[in-house]
């Protein structure tokens, strides 16, 4: 049986829908792990907390106001996959650095926070 696992997504700030254009981005991983190797043999490994995100290109549609993403602190972000996996982003803000992309009326936009819940829809 086939079925969809990429495609389709959704993409809510505190409940307002954004124009998801694509190259969506979710990283719900709180640690990072690295292998520790010495001269006779791998010792064991490093653990390290790491930055939740979740990051896409949005279209720049009449509206989208990137004043108002910069501001975003303390949001809730929702990410629904077209694979029937939901991501809740919580205590996030909103990075900045925009690259406003005038050619093809698009904008990389990446929230990060403090807890990112996986849920099946």
């Amino acid at each position: 049986m086939a079925q969809r696992i990429a495609g389709i997504a959704f993409l809510t700030v505190d409940g307002d829908q954004l124009a998801l254009r694509g190259n969506f981005t979710v990283s719900p991983s709180p640690v990072e792990r690295t292998m520790i190797a010495g001269q006779d043999g791998v010792h064991g490994y490093q653990e390290l907390p790491r930055v939740r995100y979740i990051e896409g290109d949005l279209s720049t549609v009449p509206g989208l106001s990137l004043e108002t993403l910069l501001a975003e602190t303390d949001v809730t972000v929702v990410a629904q996959l077209a694979n029937r996996m939901q991501y809740v982003l919580t205590s996030a803000t909103c990075k900045g650095g925009f690259e406003n992309n005038t050619r093809d009326g698009q904008v990389r936009v990446r929230w990060e926070g403090l807890t990112c819940e996986e849920m099946a829809l």
